[in-house]
């Protein structure tokens, strides 16, 4: 597995983690009135924008005792946040994705948020971005609060592009639509940096191959899940298509075929490449090297008129716990609430806030380059409902392995789309564990 900015948590972190599914409830001696357990999955520039948000809470609700907890990224969390729910001790508010939310709701862990609950913190459906809480919709039900939207995006290199000629007048990007101007991007790109075109992170990654993958195959509006995963319906000719395109990007050598992710950050870093493929978290990197870089939608290159790209979002969520009074859950959902009204803070980055009040802001219109990218939102693809799916889940690990295998010239398209089908066929036939 490659070691991402999601799993810089540290062996000290990882270790209080193991110990902390257990004792996640009230902590003898201290006032339950006043108290208030947090759990995320946030490292790297998150992990930091976050803690900066917890200490913003603090600030303003010195009266409560906020415990808040950082466990490893993937399976791992959500394993620990479905058993300490199904034990009674869960946290009083935890992080989902809203791709992974949707099977705590099936198995019954998660509080409904109900419109009156969320009215009285002044959190209702219209103060938030339409796709990612139409989304998180079970039933026409309210289960998860989105925080954002974090899309695959395109960084650029704002040198290298203005002497490849691929800037306009303005300094904007041209269009790289369709498949020959994407591969003529790149090509133009390789020209000036001698090393290459583009770059993507392919070896031992669980996710970003996937990423890629899932964004030029929604725009053909291919599917992957049906039935809530028990069903495999992969297009192979869609799918063809599109692991066709990937592999002649790296067999002309335009994009590396072998690289893991930090690999590919040092490659756009050092300027060894004109483009760089991944989800806009990777914004703070880019500002700390001082890199002349800027930000973009990921192409429309199949798509024509209908945009398409990979997406999920981060939620917060209230897990069921027993006995939980009014009170609780007043304390939960204005912890929320105090979250939300930093988005600022989370925007900053890289993240397009799913908070109203500050998307349709002239402050957030202003930041550059986290703005240029907004439009992403309603085309947003979700990872395929299935108890097996979802940011970071075996699917994803699934997808990215047979598909890293094609973009690092190890296998044909049509190998790939086989292991996939037969993988996700017996995940598919596999009952949910909780």
């Amino acid at each position: 597995m490659a070691l991402t900015r999601r799993a810089l948590l540290g062996g000290s972190a990882a270790a209080a983690a193991l110990g902390l599914a257990g004792c996640s409830g009230l902590t003898p001696g201290r006032d339950p009135g006043g108290t208030l357990d947090y759990w995320n999955l946030f490292g790297g520039g998150d992990g930091v924008r976050m803690t900066q948000m917890l200490d913003g809470y603090r600030a303003t609700h010195p009266g409560i005792d906020l415990s808040a907890v950082t466990l490893a990224w993937g399976n791992p969390y959500y394993t620990k946040l479905s058993l300490a729910t199904l034990g009674d001790k869960p946290p009083d508010v935890g992080i989902a994705h809203l791709t992974r939310a949707k099977t705590l709701i099936s198995a019954g862990l998660l509080e409904e948020l109900r419109p009156e609950d969320l009215a009285r913190h002044g959190m209702q459906a219209t103060n938030f971005s339409e796709r990612p809480w139409q989304a998180g919709l079970v039933g026409g039900k309210a289960y998860a609060i989105p925080l954002d939207t974090h899309p695959f995006v395109m960084f650029y290199n704002t040198d290298v592009c203005a002497k490849a000629g691929l800037l306009d007048s303005s300094g904007a990007l041209l269009p790289l639509d369709s498949p020959e101007k994407f591969t003529e991007a790149m090509r133009k790109a390789k020209d000036v940096t001698k090393g290459y075109g583009g770059v993507v992170a392919i070896d031992n990654d669980v996710a970003t191959p996937w990423r890629i993958f899932q964004s030029l195959y929604a725009q053909l509006q291919g599917e992957v899940l049906a039935d809530e995963g028990r069903k495999v319906v992969l297009d192979d000719a869609k799918g063809t298509q599109v692991l066709d395109f990937l592999q002649g990007l790296t067999k002309q050598n335009l994009v590396p075929g072998s690289i893991d992710y930090q690999g590919a950050i040092a490659v756009f870093a050092n300027g060894q490449s004109g483009f760089y493929f991944q989800g806009e978290w990777e914004i703070s990197t880019f500002q700390t090297a001082k890199l002349p870089f800027s930000m973009a939608l990921f192409p429309n290159v199949f798509g024509g008129n209908r945009y398409a790209v990979q997406a999920d979002s981060h939620t917060l969520v209230i897990p069921r716990r027993p006995g939980r009074d009014q009170a609780g859950l007043d304390r939960s959902l204005a912890f929320i609430r105090a979250l939300l009204d930093q988005s600022k803070t989370w925007a900053e980055g890289g993240h397009v806030p799913a908070w109203v009040p500050l998307r349709d802001s002239p402050e957030y219109r202003a930041m550059t380059p986290q703005s240029n990218y907004a439009a992403a939102v309603e085309g947003a693809s979700y990872d395929p409902e299935g108890w097996y799916s979802g940011s970071g889940s075996t699917y994803e690990i699934v997808m990215s392995a047979a598909i890293g295998s094609v973009l690092g010239n190890r296998s044909t398209p049509a190998a790939a789309l086989s292991a996939m089908r037969s993988n996700l066929t017996s995940l598919a036939k596999t009952a949910s564990p909780v």
